[in-house]
């Protein structure tokens, strides 16, 4: 007799208050056989407060290839598996993309059980347009290639938003003054559903100062937001940055002619290296 293959449930879990674990998702990790965590240490407590007896696996950025065909084997032979992150959504700056991805390839039926996202919990309160925002998760760890990778970002419209770890947060901010300018309007959102949770909400120059000034202000797990270019100045950058590319082109390839242009004028590489 065949079996009926399992379903995979991508729970969200909360991203600090407990309160906040639906029902659903509740019930969920009581009923599956199996519970992929991201750190079992850390899901352990949740899965015991809902009453879960459901064995667990580690599934993390360094297994997730190997642990995916694990998984996909143990749906195929009719369990239910939930996968969850250690905080939050699954695969929102968190492992699970290869494992949802084989599942889908497998014909497993791939059920989402909403609940916290740090980054939609700080945009509802960031008063920055959220009609239409971009998001970017963790930025370079190293200042050169996060400037880098700001300045491309540097032309977009849309609200722009960040993760950003406690030991990187102050130096974050002042790249992003660098290259955006500290009149840009931004917010931190500092350890959601927390205890200690706070909101700053200033243009960026003023958001970098008070960070520096107050070691609190660089403890826990931070969302950055920051409002997008204003649209007329994004053109003006675009059209700097193509006059500048222009000349640098004559006298470099026009990968690199690009690349500087961007640094120099802010306007999107990608946009300037068409141009060639």
């Amino acid at each position: 007799m065949d079996v009926k293959p399992g379903r995979l449930w991508v729970v969200a879990t909360p991203i600090g208050n407990l309160d906040d674990l639906s029902p659903r998702a509740a019930e969920v990790l009581r009923t599956v056989a199996t519970v992929a965590a991201e750190d079992t240490r850390h899901s352990t407590p949740l899965l015991a407060r809902v009453g879960s007896r459901a064995r667990t696996l580690a599934l993390h950025e360094h297994n997730e290839r190997e642990q995916a065909e694990r998984i996909v084997a143990l749906l195929r032979e009719g369990q239910d598996v939930a996968l969850v992150a250690d905080a939050g959504t699954p695969l929102v700056s968190d492992p699970g993309f290869r494992l949802v991805r084989a599942a889908r390839e497998a014909g497993i039926e791939v059920s989402p059980v909403p609940g916290p996202c740090a980054a939609i919990a700080a945009l509802s309160v960031a008063g920055l347009p959220s009609d239409r925002f971009v998001f970017e998760g963790f930025l370079p760890a190293k200042s050169a290639a996060r400037r880098e990778r700001l300045q491309a970002l540097a032309a977009e419209t849309r609200t722009l938003i960040f993760h950003e770890s406690s030991h990187r947060i102050a130096d974050m901010l002042d790249d992003c003054v660098a290259v955006f300018g500290g009149a840009r309007a931004a917010v931190v959102a500092r350890e959601l559903t927390k205890l200690f949770e706070t909101v700053l909400s200033a243009p960026l120059g003023e958001l970098a100062a008070r960070v520096h000034a107050d070691a609190n202000q660089q403890r826990g797990e931070f969302v950055v937001l920051v409002g997008g270019a204003d649209g007329a100045d994004a053109d003006v950058r675009l059209a700097e940055g193509r006059r500048v590319f222009a000349l640098l082109r004559d006298e470099l390839p026009p990968a690199r002619a690009a690349k500087l242009a961007a640094a120099i004028t802010g306007a999107p590489r990608k946009a300037l290296y068409g141009e060639g």
